[in-house]
């Protein structure tokens, strides 16, 4: 049976118990064996090569060089990362290595909470996105700042009011994403303010192939 690890904890707004509960529920139902903690401790503690998969949720906040450096070594060596929404895009602001490994950090979400947004599937072949459909939500919309070299799987699109990279007065910032960090899998999803939006069936279904497509 594989093993994760979900790390979950920061800012309540995101209801990280929650939400962390779900993303157990889809890896159980997955074969994985799940082990869920509320401290950054258990990073620096733990065997982090002994998990095939790290799951963080955990907005904003701090992290030590102690706890970091595990993680992104683990990463590096083999074993898959994936999140969603701030729990993973939003992480640890001032943990620059950390960003560079996720492939990109939340910059804002114009119109906050209740913004409705349609969502792009940009390649529906690919395992991550397969056999999905363009669909609608209502949440917040993620602004990013992205890595150049992500693979690019899904798209929002954003008004601007010019520019030379504008197309009809518009830009796709992306919504799903994954990359290697060393020999490891890399997954995000920009989708999941709270419980009631990961419970939606199209991220619940991002969540499950994201999860299982980045776990060594």
């Amino acid at each position: 049976m594989k093993q994760a690890l979900i790390f979950q904890g920061g800012w309540e707004g995101h209801e990280p118990e929650k939400v962390a509960d779900i993303l157990t529920g889809i890896l159980k139902e997955e074969h994985f064996d799940v082990n869920v903690t509320d401290t950054l401790e258990t990073l620096e503690k733990d065997d982090l090569t002994a998990y095939d998969l790290i799951v963080p949720n955990w907005t904003q906040g701090s992290i030590k060089r102690e706890q970091l450096q595990p993680l992104l070594d683990t990463v590096a060596s083999g074993t898959g990362l994936a999140g969603l929404h701030g729990g993973l895009g939003d992480s640890f602001r001032m943990a620059t290595d950390y960003q560079f490994m996720v492939g990109g950090q939340w910059v804002a979400h114009p119109g906050n909470d209740g913004v409705t947004y349609q969502v792009h599937i940009n390649d529906p072949d690919h395992p991550l996105t397969e056999g999905m459909e363009d669909f609608t939500v209502t949440s917040e919309q993620y602004y990013m700042h992205v890595d150049p070299v992500v693979n690019v799987h899904a798209t929002t699109r954003f008004p601007v009011a010019e520019g030379p990279h504008a197309s009809n007065g518009a830009i796709d910032i992306p919504v799903v994403w994954s990359k290697y960090w060393g020999k490891g899998k890399v997954y995000y999803c920009s989708l999941g303010h709270v419980a009631d939006v990961v419970k939606k069936p199209e991220v619940m279904t991002l969540m499950r192939k994201g999860m299982t497509w980045a776990a060594k």
